[in-house]
């Protein structure tokens, strides 16, 4: 088990007040009914728990600062000579173990210490079960492979089903690669010592409009050849919807305009943006007078 005072996150120099705050907040922090939505949460209140029932207690801070005890109040082998190897174990089921811990969430949460005590049950039976269990291996991890798309990227978030009737939205990462990893924690399948997690696989759908470039999206815009050469407002689309554009006269193919903070989430906060790469498009039609000037600009230039 890791070191209590590393779970509360307090120096071994800490005053009682500093302990009992901070399994205070800890235990607002990771209560399981107030994170319904997160397997890991019982776990790490259930951790906060165990570590406030060591250095909570002045008896039992005294005997794990002396090495007499490890972090879960079992008491290291020191020999049989000179007493009872198992007083110390004794002792602490004496005491009623998480008493110190019960009396704080007792003033946080009233009757509901833990999720269980206002249906009759022992308020403690989660963390017990989790020192219990701690070891056992969990079940096996589930491998979902998931497509999505630009869309999906940009509302940080897509569906992915979990079972026959249960779909969850899994939050997509700012600026993913393809192939990434997501890891959604308790999502796995069942084992002695609890769930395993869902490895969700990203494949990135290619857009036919659109090529990805980190949080930017670069998209060509056909521009008639009159807004070319005399400038003027052309559209360019974007993930929600095009958007004008004024270019300015004498414009080229492949000039690139900017359209800031229509593209992606970027991971630096923000969006990125839209790249508008010009494309001059001639009209559909022979137009005799744009055929008569081009000649004679060509006269003009031999």
């Amino acid at each position: 088990m890791r070191d209590p005072y590393q779970i509360l996150g307090v120096p071994r120099s800490a005053s009682e007040k500093e302990v009992k705050s901070a399994f205070r907040k800890l235990a607002k922090k990771w209560h399981p009914d107030q994170n319904k939505d997160n397997p890991s949460a019982k776990e790490k209140f259930a951790e906060a728990n165990t570590a406030y029932e060591i250095i909570g207690d002045k008896k039992k801070r005294a005997q794990y600062d002396a090495g007499e005890i490890d972090g879960e109040g079992k008491e290291k082998f020191q020999g049989f000579a000179g007493g009872d190897p198992f007083a110390g174990m004794r002792a602490g089921q004496a005491t009623g173990g998480f008493g110190g811990a019960e009396d704080v969430l007792s003033q946080i949460f009233g009757g509901m210490a833990s999720g269980g005590a206002s249906m009759g049950g022992d308020p403690f039976a989660q963390a017990r079960q989790h020192r219990t269990h701690r070891s056992a291996p969990k079940g096996e991890d589930r491998k979902i492979n998931l497509r999505v798309h630009l869309n999906d990227l940009a509302a940080g978030k897509a569906p992915v089903r979990l079972g026959p009737d249960r779909t969850v939205n899994v939050t997509i990462p700012a600026e993913p690669e393809d192939g990434q990893v997501i890891r959604l924690k308790g999502q796995g399948e069942e084992g002695p010592g609890g769930k395993g997690d869902a490895l969700i696989t990203l494949a990135i759908s290619k857009h036919a409009d659109f090529q990805r470039e980190g949080a930017n999206l670069r998209v060509h815009v056909p521009v008639s050849l009159r807004d070319a050469v005399l400038g003027g407002k052309i559209r360019v689309p974007t993930l929600t919807g095009a958007v004008a554009l004024t270019i300015p006269a004498w414009s080229n193919s492949g000039a690139v305009f900017r359209v800031r903070g229509k593209g992606l989430p970027a991971r630096k906060n923000g969006h990125g943006d839209i790249l508008a790469v010009l494309a001059i498009q001639l009209p559909e039609n022979e137009n005799a007078r744009l055929i008569e000037l081009m000649q004679e600009m060509t006269a003009a230039d031999t």
